[in-house]
C-alpha cells in the first residue's frame, strides 16, 4: 500500500494537548462569566443550506463562503445547496426563526463553535477558526448593548486584560454621513465597504476605493472630513449633532450612543469607550450601534458586533430586534501566548496504575477507580513491561505517583506509591494511600 505524505489544508492547525489546555481554558472562562451574565448556550450545523448564507455578508464576504457542491447524479452540474458557515450570526437568525416559540420572546445565547472562510491564509488568517459569540434577540436598543458591552468586558478583565478600548459608532450615523457628503443612496453599502478599510489602507487608500467604486472626489473628500473623531465623547457626539440635526435616524442614534457612553461607568476601570465616527464594519445586516474592541498595544481588534433588526425578518417575515457581539478567540490566544499570559499547563496525570504481572491488572484498574473517586487523575499502564519501562512512561507522562501492584502487594493486599517529585516510595495499605497522596501534593 502506497505511503501518504501527512499534511493538512493552508489555513487550518493541529493543536497539542498543551495548546488545547491553554484554548480550553479560555474557553471555560467566557462560557462561565457569558452565563453568570444569563445567556444560554446554543449549537448549529456546520453546514447550512446555500440560501441562508448567500446574500448576507455583501459583495466581499459571500466571495469568502465554502460552498459544497451537489452529490451524486447533480454533481456534474457544478450547482452548489449548501455551505460552511461564515460566522454565528446568521445561523443564530435562522435559528430563532424556526425555534421562537421554543426559546420566548427575549432569548440572551451565547455560542461557541468553528466558522469557514475561503480566505487567502495568512499571519494570523485562517480558513477554520473559533468565535466566541453572545447575543440578545427581542430587545430593542440601548440596554442590550450596555449588557453585552458588560459581560465581554468581564471575559477580558476575568483572563487578565487590563487596558481595554471599545469603539462604538452607529450604522444611521454612517448613512447620514453618505447622505451629507452627497453620495447617492444606491453606493451607500459600497462606500460603508471602503470606510471599513479606514484603518488598514489610510485616508489615501480609501479616497482612491472611493474613486474606484464610482463616487465623486468631491465627495469622497467630505466623507472622510466627517468622520474626524473631537478630543473626548462630549465633543465627538456634539460635533455629530450639530451636522446631523436634519436626520432623524443619526439623532436617535446619537441619543443611544449617549445613554451607552455613560452607562459605560459601570464598567471596570481599565475599559474605555469611545465615540468613533470612522468605524464602519463591512457587515451588510447591521442596522445600529456597532463596536470594535482593542487591547492596549494592538491596532487589530479582538471582538466586535452590532445590532441587526432586520436580518432574522429575512428568514422569519418579521423583523426582530437583535444584537450581538463575537469574540476573536484566535487572536485572543495569540496575544496571550506571546504575552506570556497562559500559566504553564502540563499534559500530565496524577497517577500511573503500574501492573508487573497479568494477575495484578484487576487491583490496578480498581485502585485506578479508587485514585479518581478521591479527585486524582489516573491511568493504568497498558502492558506488563518491567517496571523500568513503566516508570519511564510515567516520566513522560509527568506523573505525581506511581502505584505498583506486584506478586507481593497482591499476597500483602498493599500498593507500593512513589512520589515522582520527591523520590520517596512507601509499601502501604489501600485505606492510606488518600492521606498519603494529598499530603504529598500539598
Amino acid at each position: 500500500m502506497p505511503s501518504i505524505k501527512p499534511g493538512i489544508p493552508k489555513g487550518t492547525r493541529d493543536f497539542l494537548p498543551q495548546q488545547m489546555k491553554q484554548r480550553l481554558g479560555v474557553m471555560k472562562v467566557i462560557r462561565e462569566v457569558y452565563e453568570k451574565h444569563g445567556f444560554l448556550p446554543i449549537e448549529t450545523p456546520a453546514i447550512e443550506n446555500i440560501e441562508t448564507l448567500m446574500g448576507k455578508y455583501g459583495e466581499e464576504g459571500d466571495q469568502l463562503l465554502f460552498k459544497i457542491l451537489m452529490r451524486g447524479a447533480k454533481a456534474a452540474s457544478g450547482q452548489c445547496d449548501l455551505g460552511l458557515r461564515y460566522d454565528l450570526t446568521v445561523p443564530l437568525s435562522r435559528f430563532v426563526a424556526m425555534h421562537q416559540n421554543e426559546i420566548g420572546r427575549i432569548f440572551k445565547r451565547y455560542q461557541m463553535q468553528p466558522v469557514y472562510r475561503a480566505d487567502r491564509p495568512g499571519h494570523g488568517r485562517f480558513r477554520e477558526f473559533y468565535q466566541c459569540d453572545i447575543d440578545m434577540i427581542g430587545a430593542p436598543a440601548p440596554i442590550p448593548e450596555i449588557e453585552l458591552l458588560h459581560a465581554v468586558s468581564d471575559v477580558f478583565k476575568t483572563l487578565n486584560f487590563d487596558k481595554l478600548a471599545i469603539h462604538i459608532n452607529d450604522r444611521r450615523i454612517l448613512r447620514a454621513m453618505i447622505a451629507v457628503a452627497g453620495i447617492d443612496e444606491a453606493l451607500e453599502t459600497t462606500a460603508i465597504t471602503a470606510i471599513d478599510k479606514l484603518d488598514k489602507i489610510g485616508n489615501d487608500g480609501v479616497l482612491k476605493e472611493l474613486a474606484q467604486r464610482g463616487i465623486a472626489p468631491e465627495s469622497a473628500q467630505k466623507l472622510l472630513s466627517l468622520l474626524e473623531v473631537k478630543e473626548d465623547n462630549a465633543a465627538t457626539l456634539a460635533n455629530m449633532e450639530s451636522i446631523f440635526a436634519n436626520h432623524e435616524d443619526a439623532m436617535n442614534a446619537i441619543r443611544e450612543l449617549r445613554i451607552i457612553v455613560e452607562a459605560s461607568s459601570a464598567f471596570d476601570d481599565g475599559v474605555k469607550v469611545r465615540v468613533s465616527p470612522e468605524l464602519a464594519r463591512g457587515l451588510n445586516y447591521y442596522t445600529g450601534a456597532i463596536f470594535e474592541i482593542q487591547a492596549e498595544g494592538l491596532n487589530s481588534s479582538i471582538a466586535g458586533g452590532g445590532r441587526y433588526d432586520h436580518l432574522i425578518g429575512m428568514f422569519s417575515g418579521r423583523d426582530i430586534p437583535a444584537v450581538g457581539i463575537s469574540l476573536g478567540f484566535e487572536r485572543i490566544c495569540v496575544i496571550m501566548q506571546e504575552r506570556g499570559m497562559f500559566q504553564d499547563v502540563e499534559s500530565s496525570v496524577d497517577v500511573v496504575v503500574a501492573p508487573a504481572c497479568a494477575a495484578a491488572l484487576n487491583a490496578a484498574f480498581e485502585f485506578s477507580s479508587i485514585a479518581r473517586n478521591l479527585g486524582f487523575s489516573a491511568e493504568v499502564y497498558p502492558g506488563f513491561d518491567k517496571l523500568a519501562k513503566q516508570f519511564k512512561y510515567a516520566n513522560e507522562r509527568k506523573a505525581t505517583f506511581v502505584a505498583v501492584f506486584g506478586e507481593d502487594e497482591l499476597a500483602q493486599n498493599t500498593v507500593t506509591v512513589k512520589n515522582m517529585t520527591t523520590g520517596e516510595q512507601k509499601t502501604m495499605k489501600i485505606d492510606e494511600v488518600e492521606s498519603f497522596m494529598l499530603r504529598k501534593m500539598s
